[in-house]
């Protein structure tokens, strides 16, 4: 059954518009292809980091689960098809990994400015504690993606490797959904309090990130301010 994201007065503003599209999308692929497409979603998200992992396990489960009049045992359930899709979607930057070496690494890491002896050290760790680290790694945010890496480096066993993926991201999926089956029907009103301080939010983000940027390039803006004083010391003199 079709569901209007977008109601009342605020409909038609950007927020609303963007909100509304990738809502309207979700539903689609849900009610196209129920689970499997949620398993498909989390193989994409895990091998890309394309799609918001969160967004989609929170509307499947109200989506699903809730608005279906779906027992919420059967949570768990959706929590294995989520988890599958993320240990195969992992499992794809795994081998990307261990077939192509630290050399394939190193460029992708130069390409998003990862520091590779974060690489280093992340990889001595898999040696030291594997399929533990592993399983640890999925269910902690900002590293979930990563820990594939340095698993294939390492040349983790893939049995273990995919295993311990599986337990992992089953655990974080079926919280996720879990959370979607209860409070998926108060999306309205936690959508207009996002709205409602969504501004505050991305200035803080912009001075966050401007914040980084001067960190991450303070060298090279000492070196041009440097320069840029010599040059006017010298048409002084």
């Amino acid at each position: 059954m079709p569901f209007d994201f977008v109601q009342g007065e605020s409909r038609g503003t950007m927020l609303d518009q963007i909100e509304a599209t990738i809502l309207s999308a979700l539903q689609t692929i849900f009610d196209q292809f129920g689970w499997l497409g949620v398993f498909g979603l989390m193989v994409l998200e895990n091998a890309t980091g394309v799609t918001p992992n969160e967004l989609i396990l929170t509307f499947a489960g109200w989506m699903l689960i809730e608005r279906h009049g779906i027992a919420p045992g059967f949570i768990l359930v959706g929590g294995l098809y989520a988890g599958f899709g993320s240990a195969v979607g992992a499992s794809i930057v795994y081998w990307v990994a261990r077939m192509g070496g630290r050399p394939m690494v190193e460029r992708f890491a130069k390409f998003f400015r990862i520091d590779l002896s974060l690489l280093s050290r992340a990889e001595e760790q898999m040696h030291k504690w594997g399929a533990w680290i592993i399983f640890a790694g999925r269910v902690l945010p900002g590293i979930r993606m990563l820990v594939s890496i340095p698993a294939g480096l390492a040349r983790i066993s893939f049995p273990k490797f995919f295993f311990a993926t599986f337990l992992g991201a089953y655990i974080w999926c079926t919280l996720f959904i879990g959370a979607g089956y209860l409070l998926g029907h108060e999306w309205m009103l936690i959508s207009d309090y996002i709205k409602t301080h969504a501004p505050l939010v991305f200035v803080m983000l912009a001075i966050t990130g401007g914040a980084y940027l001067v960190w991450h390039f303070r060298q090279r803006i000492s070196t041009l301010v440097l320069i840029k004083t010599k040059k006017m010391d010298n048409n002084e003199l």
